[in-house]
């Protein structure tokens, strides 16, 4: 094997999955079709299970610091509202946890700060170099790769994080079925030569959209425009500062002058999903397996999330300790929610839409909005945190993602998230005479057990004795407090032969 795994696509998924893998100690080569990093940054935001995600590897400060160092935005100063189809209501303060919500995020630091991670970890990232072919035999895969010179890469997988065109899903002849174009839109940063004649924020009108968001601490506006009126000849070709003006006063009724784009591009609600995200040795992740309208930005961060979800199962696969079906968890986790976003971003095109007969039901929406139980859903589905996987057995506890706590320990007070940043999964006792560490001796190069009492028992850890914690921050299993261990250690045993393969001792496998 020249290597452990290839992905095609060095962007923020990619370079996210590359670190992920890294961090067990697979080797992984990425590679980039473009010569140097893009200057667009089509996704301006961390939602709030991202947010929790990186803290669980470390890397939220790296963020937060370079939030506030590049655009001056300190923790004060965090947005916490959004909207829904341009309705504003969603609230991130209304989620139960301390990580904020990245507004203003550029998807170019994004990848940045990834790729400098990864990079730590070992990660080869070659620029200019793209996947052209693959063959699959019974333990590789043949990758054919153009760059400098043209040649052959052997690894053991390859994943496609290559964008919604991706040429990994289209080689694998995995389909990729859903719903045209039906809007044209566009999206720039710019400078506003004249700011007083900008709406700002969205502003609906009888043709479509535009938004109109000043940069912090920067001279730069992003300008958004959607055009209800339908796809146009020639979205395939580049778009320039004079169409989205030209755009901008077909759906205002009034020019907003502008100049200095640093990019522009064009964006549709072209919603589909792949059929398949594993074939044999090619895998898919992000936009590569699913794309979207983009209200609300949740791809880059669904995208983001495969990789997490995909990356320890990966890494096991890789290692030899893998259950047999641990792959097929990645598109059994994974697709049911993309397939919620696709419908609740189409679901927020469908309240966008012009016309006097939409009109009454934003109207209706927007009171709904003010309800405290609909904001909080609407907000759980805005930012992931509502994202719960199904787990084997009838384990209430099991599937939903752990809080961060603090936890007394014999060395000191920690969280509960650095636990994780190793990227193993946790066996948590919170009392120290459970007798459960006993039974996960044999996953010991797997699962890390750690005794600690949580300060506040409340949410997930308000009455066990133990909890399983799979590397990317969901609960396998849990032990109520004071049960039977008779009564529970099976379960355990299950859920760590189900999540981690079979105990080292009787396999003579070394992790």
């Amino acid at each position: 094997m020249d290597t452990d795994v290839v992905i095609a696509g060095g962007g923020p998924v990619g370079l996210m999955l590359a670190a992920e893998l890294g961090l067990l100690g697979v080797g992984t080569v990425v590679l980039e079709r473009l010569r140097e990093p893009t200057r667009q940054s089509r996704a301006l935001s961390l939602h709030v299970r991202t947010a929790q995600t990186l803290d669980r590897r470390g890397l939220l400060k790296r963020f937060l610091d370079e939030q506030e160092k590049v655009l001056g935005i300190g923790a004060g100063a965090r947005r916490t509202g959004s909207h829904f189809a341009g309705i504003e209501g969603v609230d991130f303060s209304l989620l139960d946890t301390d990580v904020p919500h990245l507004a203003f995020m550029p998807q170019t630091v994004t990848e940045r700060l990834l790729g400098e991670r990864a990079a730590e970890l070992g990660v080869v990232l070659r620029r200019g170099h793209e996947v052209t072919g693959f063959t699959q035999t019974a333990d590789a895969v043949e990758v054919r790769v153009a760059g400098e010179r043209d040649h052959t890469l052997r690894a053991r997988y390859l994943v496609g994080c290559d964008g919604g065109a991706s040429t990994v899903r289209k080689l694998a002849g995995i389909d990729f079925p859903g719903t045209r174009a039906s809007v044209a839109g566009m999206t720039g940063e710019l400078v506003l030569t004249d700011p007083a004649t900008a709406p700002k924020g969205w502003r609906r009108t009888g043709r479509g959209w535009t938004l109109m968001l000043p940069y912090p601490h920067s001279r730069l506006t992003r300008v958004v425009t959607i055009d209800f009126a339908g796809p146009e000849d020639g979205r395939d070709t580049p778009p320039t500062l004079a169409e989205l003006e030209r755009k901008v006063l077909d759906i205002l009724g009034y020019p907003v002058p502008m100049a200095e784009p640093t990019w522009i591009s064009r964006f549709s609600d072209a919603s589909r999903i792949a059929t398949g995200y594993l074939d044999g040795r090619v895998l898919l992740a992000g936009d590569a397996a699913h794309i979207h309208f983009p209200a609300g930005g949740p791809g880059l961060n669904i995208g983001l999330q495969d990789a997490v979800n995909l990356g320890w199962k990966l890494a096991a696969t890789v290692r030899g300790h893998a259950p047999g079906d641990l792959l097929a968890s990645y598109p059994g986790e994974r697709r049911p929610v993309a397939e919620a976003v696709l419908r609740t971003t189409r679901a927020q095109l469908a309240l966008m839409r012009t016309g006097e007969d939409v009109d009454p039901l934003r109207e209706l929406f927007a009171e709904l909005m003010r309800l405290d139980e609909v904001r909080t859903h609407l907000t759980e589905l805005s930012s992931g945190f509502g994202v719960r996987y199904p787990m084997p057995g009838a384990d209430p506890g099991a599937g939903g993602f752990a809080p961060d706590v603090r936890l007394a320990t014999p060395r000191g007070t920690r969280r509960l998230a650095e636990l994780l940043h190793p990227g193993r999964a946790v066996l948590l006792l919170t009392r120290a005479s459970t007798p459960y560490a006993r039974a996960a001796e044999g996953w010991s190069g797997r699962v890390d057990t750690v005794t600690a009492a949580p300060e506040k028992r409340e949410g997930v850890l308000a009455d066990v004795d133990a909890l399983l914690i799979r590397p990317d921050g969901y609960t396998a299993w849990s032990a109520p407090a004071g049960a039977a261990p008779g009564t529970t250690a099976a379960g355990l045993d299950a859920a760590l032969r189900t999540w981690f393969g079979v105990p080292a001792r009787t396999t003579q496998e070394v992790s």
